[in-house]
């Protein structure tokens, strides 16, 4: 088992960062940002030694952390668009 320093779920800037870059961003420019920052994670955790296993569950863990950073951002806008 490999020690991560950092957990990819507990980077909170990189998190925030990538939620409200997801937020403005829309179709193919969306797509490409997160491959792009997916890629550096993968070679983040590659460098520090995690198997393929760790670098899978840590990229899961991210990715639920970014969109439970946007549904956050984007709750306040969306309980006024429905309240009557």
């Amino acid at each position: 088992m490999t020690v991560l320093q950092f957990p990819a779920d507990r980077r909170a800037a990189d998190i925030k960062r990538c939620a409200m870059k997801l937020l403005d961003l829309h179709g193919e420019a969306a797509n490409r940002f997160w491959r792009a920052e997916m890629a550096e994670l993968a070679a983040s955790l590659r460098a520090q030694g995690a198997s393929e296993t760790e670098l899978s569950l840590q990229a899961g863990m991210f990715m639920q952390a970014v969109q439970a950073e946007m549904q956050r951002a984007y709750g306040p806008d969306l309980a006024e668009s429905t309240a009557g």
